[in-house]
């Protein structure tokens, strides 16, 4: 099979990123594959770029010389903000090739592309035919004017049928899904398939259980760190904390004189997994609908149990009792009371959990079953778009 892959860097590598070079590097095993890539810049070009959001004709005439040069049996497109943007869809149907388009975020509902905004979440843009509310409050990056621009983009092109050019739609969970199903994006339920992501089987048999709790993660609001600082400081849980990100001074600062917190800052990944490996549980405090972190990912392949939020993706992935526990990531008090329970668990109750997330794993997340569903997607809309 020839597959072409589309994607839009962000500015700073991000998840999806991770995802669009593990699923091309998967397919180069056994297919012929091609991929054309575009980034988003900064200052003067940056803002070129982001003005022809709505109707870039460079990045259209860069798929279609791809698209011609290559001859693809199917496209996959992953991110398109904002260095390429919708109109490559058109492009790309206009050369009479069946697309796939996996959705990581939901832009496609809001311009806020997390649904949170200002410590919650924001489903406003849900039920509304444009996300006035959105636009008004600034929820792109606080700026009324990139949240207006991307919303005019997206509204656009779904008045001219552009996304119904996509034949189908991969989301990561049943819980995005449904998010889509209740939204005004107005797209047939048929056209969306549920396929997770994956990691790579680290293949580590056994660990050295220790004491502390770790995150691992972008320190933004959205992820819920300062919370989960507040309501473990002073307290008998010992946590280590790996990332960056715009709250990286506020950790350093509530971590500074804390006894049983660490912070490590940002790690190379063989130095998270041997902290992983190792960890009591993974802590996700996170305040926001997540797509699906590949750290917990990451955890289940390890055995590591997973104490998280009880909001959107996270209340699925994590079985309380069975591969974690939830917390309420807005009560202290809830918080503090889930690691209480999960430290009172004795050592065969903790045993069987790890075994289970270890089980989740080879049942759900390897690169084996993630691709062969991967296949079985492109197969699919190769077929349906013959016989049309």
């Amino acid at each position: 099979m020839r597959i072409l892959v589309v994607h839009n860097y962000y500015q700073h590598q991000g998840g999806e990123d991770m995802v669009f070079h593990q699923e091309v590097n998967a397919l180069r095993g056994d297919h012929e594959v091609k991929e054309i890539t575009f980034k988003n810049k900064t200052g003067l070009r940056g803002l070129l770029q982001f003005l022809s959001y709505p109707f870039n004709l460079i990045a259209c005439y860069a798929v279609k010389k791809a698209i011609r040069d290559f001859n693809p049996d199917v496209v996959h497109v992953h991110n398109i903000h904002y260095a390429s943007g919708p109109m490559i869809i058109s492009t790309i149907k206009s050369c009479r090739i069946p697309i796939v388009m996996t959705l990581h975020n939901y832009r496609l509902i809001c311009p806020s592309a997390t649904l949170f905004y200002k410590n919650s979440i924001f489903t406003n843009s849900l039920t509304e035919n444009f996300p006035w509310t959105a636009v008004k409050l600034g929820v792109l990056d606080n700026s009324f004017f990139k949240s207006l621009w991307v919303a005019f983009t997206y509204w656009i092109h779904k008045k001219l049928g552009t996304f119904h050019k996509i034949n189908t739609f991969i989301v990561l969970s049943d819980f995005a899904k449904s998010v889509f199903s209740k939204s005004t994006v107005d797209l047939p339920g048929n056209k969306f398939v549920v396929k997770g992501n994956y990691v790579v089987d680290p293949q580590i048999s056994s660990r050295r259980r220790s004491e502390s709790f770790i995150f691992i993660g972008r320190l933004a609001e959205e992820k819920g760190i300062i919370p989960l600082i507040n309501a473990l400081k002073g307290t008998s849980h010992f946590l280590k904390i790996f990332g960056a990100g715009p709250q990286q001074s506020e950790v350093e600062h509530l971590t500074a004189g804390a006894a049983n917190i660490t912070y490590f800052g940002f790690q190379a990944n063989h130095v998270i997994q041997q902290h992983l490996v190792e960890a009591n549980a993974l802590l996700v405090p996170s305040i926001c609908y997540e797509g699906m972190p590949m750290t917990i990912l990451e955890s289940f392949a390890l055995g590591i149990p997973v104490i998280a939020s009880n909001i959107g993706i996270l209340e699925k992935m994590v079985i309380p009792l069975y591969t974690g526990l939830h917390f309420n990531p807005f009560e202290k008090r809830s918080i503090t009371a889930s690691l209480d329970q999960w430290q009172s668990l004795n050592s065969s109750v903790k045993d069987s959990i790890c075994a289970n997330c270890r089980k989740e794993y080879v049942d759900k997340y390897t690169p084996v079953h993630n691709m062969s569903m991967l296949i079985a997607i492109y197969k699919n809309v190769i077929l349906n778009t013959k016989q049309s």
